[in-house]
């Protein structure tokens, strides 16, 4: 067996064992997650995404080391600014805090679906037609230059979320949520309740942040274990990212920028590559690191600065 394969055979391990544990003990039904809990929730999925690095470093070597570090970095910096979306989310359809907890995770395994989906598209895309990364590249830079320009978050309105339209148009709703179940019978037929809605709300909104963050993962690597694995550990890890930061998310309020200069460096990374130019990988994890370190660092600085000025006022 090469060293990939027992890569994918100790993921596969790591990842079903982690799923099952999640499942069977921090997922009970109405069960409220604490700050606390959600704490070593993150820690733990942290910890199995840095063991992988360590595995990966020894199995199969410095550079797919690092192409997994600098991949899990980037989706777990953006995966912070989707939760704000998510926040919305919640609070719009005003989801009872006991059912939080099961809707996330539901919501979150769909995604994973969804990725795994869309990243084979996306390989085999780009097996055939290579010239689909300049594409990318492209695509990187601009999204990068709109982030700045553009409120994401202001503009957020479930009543012009497409999606919400579509289940809308083509499913009998309730907004009856309370229950904790995705169905109820009304007069002999069934009815979608608003916690199905919010499930299906956030594995697309999730499968809408990756359409950037699936590109950019595809600059930093074409490796497709890097590439499964990084986006998976990430992606899991929402769940308990949510829980702890949904009252500070506020204070990340400059991670966009950081967000947008990683985006714009790796889509022109992608693009001087058509001219024989290739940057070490280590370069990319310390732009990534130091992007998205100094971004979330300014933010609380900041943030710590306003309170201060507001209590001396």
């Amino acid at each position: 067996m090469t060293s990939t394969e027992w890569s994918y055979v100790v993921f596969g391990i790591v990842l079903v064992t982690a799923i099952v544990f999640d499942l069977g003990l921090l997922s009970k039904k109405s069960h409220i997650i604490t700050i606390r809990q959600a704490f070593f929730q993150t820690i733990f999925w942290v910890s199995l995404g840095i063991g992988f690095f360590i595995f990966v470093w020894l199995e199969d070597g410095r550079t797919f080391a690092l192409e997994y570090i600098s991949a899990y970095l980037m989706e777990w910096g953006l995966s912070i600014d989707n939760i704000f979306v998510f926040i919305l989310i919640f609070s719009y359809f005003n989801i009872p805090e006991r059912h939080a907890n099961r809707i996330l995770l539901l919501g979150i395994l769909l995604a994973i679906i969804l990725r795994v989906i869309f990243i084979t598209v996306g390989i085999t895309l780009i097996d055939r037609f290579y010239w689909i990364l300049y594409i990318f590249g492209a695509f990187l830079v601009y999204t990068g230059i709109k982030m700045f320009i553009v409120n994401t978050e202001e503009e957020f309105d479930a009543q012009d979320n497409s999606v919400y339209k579509l289940l809308k148009k083509f499913l009998p709703l309730t907004y009856e949520g309370s229950s904790g179940k995705f169905t109820i019978m009304i007069d002999g037929k069934k009815h979608y309740t608003m916690l199905f809605v919010v499930m299906i709300m956030l594995a697309a909104t999730d499968l809408i942040f990756a359409l950037d963050s699936i590109p950019a993962v595809f600059a930093i690597t074409q490796n497709k274990m890097v590439i499964y694995t990084s986006n998976i550990f990430a992606v899991l890890g929402l769940r308990s990212l949510f829980f702890l930061l949904r009252s500070v998310v506020q204070k990340f309020k400059y991670l966009k920028e950081g967000i947008a200069i990683v985006l714009i460096f790796i889509g022109v990374k992608m693009l001087i590559s058509y001219f024989g130019i290739h940057l070490d990988i280590a370069i990319s994890l310390l732009v990534i690191v130091c992007c998205l370190g100094g971004s979330i660092l300014f933010s609380i600085y900041k943030s710590n600065l306003n309170s201060k000025n507001i209590k001396n006022e």
